[in-house]
């Protein structure tokens, strides 16, 4: 998890609690110069005595060109942070997978330890999203999908 307590520093915690707020269909503008985002959710196990948690989000991206790549980045509203589109450019990777022409399933996955869990802040987080196509047209959502985090 090391390199996600880089990630972890940046935000001020790692993410976790339980999913209040499903994903938020986002859509392009219409003359088809930047990716469109759909179905964007997000899924929270805290971690047991049993093993660690996990943080899992997921969006369809959609660009006729293809899709190059999707950035993703947990956040608490709390922090008032609101990522923009040049911070996410050096946010984790989610991993894509083709599932129709010009069409990709990203998926976000992030381990919840205790000790992560003992520092997350409490309350509403968001998911930041940054896809880009392979044409190079972008989409910036700051608020992709909400979830709440509780003691």
């Amino acid at each position: 998890m090391s390199r996600r307590v880089l990630l972890s520093s940046f935000v001020g915690v790692a993410a976790l609690g339980s999913l209040t707020a499903g994903g938020l269909a986002m859509a392009a503008g219409s003359d088809g110069g930047e990716p469109s985002l759909a179905h964007a959710s997000a899924r929270h196990t805290a971690p047991s005595g049993h093993g660690a948690g996990s943080l899992t989000f997921t969006v369809d991206v959609q660009d006729d060109s293809g899709v190059r790549g999707v950035r993703v980045l947990p956040w608490p509203a709390s922090s008032k942070l609101d990522p923009t589109e040049a911070e996410l450019r050096h946010a984790e990777r989610a991993t894509c997978r083709g599932t129709a022409e010009g069409t990709s399933r990203c998926t976000y996955t992030l381990k919840v330890t205790e000790k992560d869990a003992a520092q997350s802040a409490p309350g509403r987080w968001y998911v930041a999203v940054r896809a880009e196509a392979q044409d190079g047209g972008s989409v910036h959502v700051p608020r992709a999908a909400a979830f709440d985090v509780t003691r």
